[in-house]
């Protein structure tokens, strides 16, 4: 069975990609008491967590946000413990913190049928900010569209696109 985590008190929090343009792997990434975790995902999971936990923030009651984390790099080692299937966020509003639920991936041809691992991570609204603009730039460092068709640009051909001929 793979092992589920729960991250009262996160230190860190970010998203990020290892691998060449192209060929990224995207990791959700959290820390809490010393123990870290990686989780493997896919670029649009990224930028719709992003864009919704926008959305929730704008509508929670104002209030007094600190400055946004530093520095949200990947930290060594970037190890997936699985792979990310379904993605929720929730808002526990007595600590005014938003909860973000990751569940793994469960492949259909496993014939265990074991539950899937769930993770879960506590982040104040400073992290949100800091995730969303991470996954922001994460997301947009990846390979541009062709003008012609809107499919990405291969770099292993040169940016170049059939369809522009």
């Amino acid at each position: 069975m793979t092992e589920s985590y729960s991250f009262e008190d996160v230190e860190f929090f970010t998203v990020g990609t290892l691998g060449p343009r192209g060929e990224r792997a995207f990791f959700l990434q959290g820390r809490a008491e010393g123990n870290l975790v990686s989780l493997r995902l896919e670029k649009q999971q990224v930028a719709a967590l992003a864009d919704y936990l926008d959305r929730v923030l704008d509508d929670l009651p104002d209030t007094d946000i600190g400055p946004a984390p530093g520095d949200l790099t990947l930290r060594e080692p970037v190890v997936a413990a699985w792979t990310i299937g379904a993605l929720g966020v929730a808002y526990a509003a007595e600590e005014d913190r938003l909860i973000v639920l990751a569940e793994e991936l469960l492949r259909d041809d496993d014939d265990d049928a074991e539950e899937p691992a769930h993770a879960r991570f506590s982040l104040s609204r400073e992290q949100v900010m800091g995730l969303i603009h991470r996954a922001r730039d994460v997301v947009a460092a990846g390979r541009p569209p062709c003008q012609f068709c809107g499919q990405p640009l291969d770099p292993r051909n040169n940016d170049w696109c059939a369809c522009s001929n």
